[in-house]
Parts: C-alpha cells; sequence; structure tokens
C-alpha cells in the first residue's frame, strides 16, 4: 500500500519549485492533492495535469494565502470538492533582500505577509477540520536562514524563524487531538530563485555545504512524504534541516 493511500493534502506555493515536488511526490504515495497559487495559470493547469497522472485527483486554486478571509474561503471550497484535509503544507514564500538599514517597510511587511501569515492563515482555516478528524500532519517550509540567520535577509530569516516556533507551538497546542506538526529547513535547493545566481555565486555556496553541492527539490519532497505518513507517526514539533550539512 502507498504511504499516503486516501489521504488529501493542501499544498500552498504549489504551481513550481519546491512545493511542485512535493505535490508530485505526495501523488506517487497515492495522494490527493489541493495546490494553491497566486494565479493558476497555463503552469498552474499543467502541473494540475501531472499529479491527476499519478492516478489521483488534483485541483488548483488561486489564493493570496496572505489573505486571511481568502484562505478561509479557499478551505472552504478544499473541503467541499474532496471531503477532508489530511496533511497541509504550508510553502508559499516570497524574497525581497536587502540590508536592514536600506530595507523598506513594504519589503518587510510583503515577505511576513506571504511566508509567516499565510502558514497562520491555512493553520487556523485547516485546524478545526483535523480537530474534529483527530489526526493530521501540518508541515511549514522553513529554512536554514530560519535557523541560523542571514545577512541581506532580515525579512526572510525572521519569517522563517516564525515558521518554526509556529509548528512547536502548534506541536504543543494540537497534540492531544491526534495532530502533529513540524518545519523543514532546506538549505540551497536548485529552484528557478537560484538559477539567478552565477556560477560564481553558485560555486561560493557549494563551498560553504559539506556535500559540496545543492539539493533538489524531490530531496525536499521526499522527507515532506516522511513527516506527513505514518512513518512518522511519534514526530511532532520538530525542524528537519535538509541541508546537505550546512546547519550542523
Amino acid at each position: 500500500m502507498k504511504l499516503l493511500e486516501g489521504k488529501t493534502a493542501i499544498v500552498t506555493g504549489a504551481a513550481r519549485g519546491i512545493g511542485k515536488a512535493i505535490a508530485l511526490q505526495f501523488a506517487a504515495e497515492g495522494c490527493n492533492i489541493a495546490f494553491t497559487d497566486l494565479v493558476i495559470d497555463e503552469n498552474g493547469k499543467a502541473t494540475e495535469k501531472e499529479i491527476e497522472a499519478h492516478g489521483v485527483k488534483a485541483k488548483g486554486y488561486a489564493s493570496n494565502a496572505a489573505s486571511f478571509d481568502e484562505t478561509h474561503r479557499v478551505v472552504e471550497e478544499i473541503v467541499k470538492e474532496f471531503g477532508r484535509v489530511d496533511i497541509l503544507v504550508n510553502n508559499a514564500g516570497i524574497t525581497k533582500d536587502g540590508l536592514m538599514m536600506r530595507m523598506s517597510e513594504q519589503q518587510w511587511d510583503a515577505v511576513i505577509a506571504v511566508n509567516l501569515k499565510s502558514a497562520f492563515n491555512f493553520i487556523h482555516a485547516c485546524t478545526p477540520i483535523m480537530m474534529k478528524q483527530k489526526a493530521g500532519s501540518i508541515i511549514n517550509m522553513s529554512s536554514v536562514v530560519g535557523v541560523s540567520g542571514n545577512a541581506g535577509q532580515t525579512n526572510y530569516s525572521a519569517s522563517k524563524a516564525g515558521m518554526i516556533g509556529l509548528a512547536k507551538s502548534i506541536a504543543k497546542e494540537l497534540g492531544s487531538r491526534g495532530v502533529r506538526a513540524n518545519a523543514i529547513a532546506p538549505g540551497f535547493i536548485e529552484t528557478e530563485m537560484t538559477h539567478a545566481l552565477t556560477d560564481e555565486q553558485r560555486a561560493k555556496w557549494a563551498e560553504t555545504i559539506p556535500l559540496r553541492r545543492g539539493g533538489s527539490p524531490d530531496e525536499v519532497a521526499k522527507v515532506c512524504v516522511f513527516l506527513a505518513s505514518d512513518l512518522s507517526s511519534y514526530v511532532s514539533g520538530q525542524v528537519i534541516n535538509v541541508c546537505g550539512g550546512m546547519n550542523t
């Protein structure tokens, strides 16, 4: 039997990159997928078809994850369509890097809203469902910079550190109801965002990684499958670094 057979997952920001890899890995394990992105364009529709090719149900929802009301509306639509929510992966995220002394209020607010408030929104909307089911797995996508910090990324680092604190707190609040919450802290992962870096920048990054390479979205997604499945039935309130040894 597949690890996630018959379950339903919500994966935010999943039209591409790590979120898409998570959705596809979940689908390969028999999980039905409701995924969100700011706009469900041609890429989103293509992702929907790729997921459905695994023989599961899939639907993309256009949603501003930073909006409390919109998130609740979308989750209501998902429950009507899929009947339940077993797994929530808070993956939606953006960067607006800059040194603190030059960072605008807009840069700070945008990153906190999309990266952290969105997770609050979806957890707030999904926890009553999971509590009624007496089961659920919530996975927050953090980052190694949420653990160690990073110059020029105070907003991003703060948002990702918040994802860790949020997961740990939810684990304590909802554990008695059978709901688990954990965080994953990816390191340098080869995505569309990192492809914008120069070869020199990539080489410098590799020097800081004990495994001397970047990771793939699939390598993050496999850890996500572990946390979503019964393989991790006694794992809650934890942070798993997927970083090639950067954070040791």
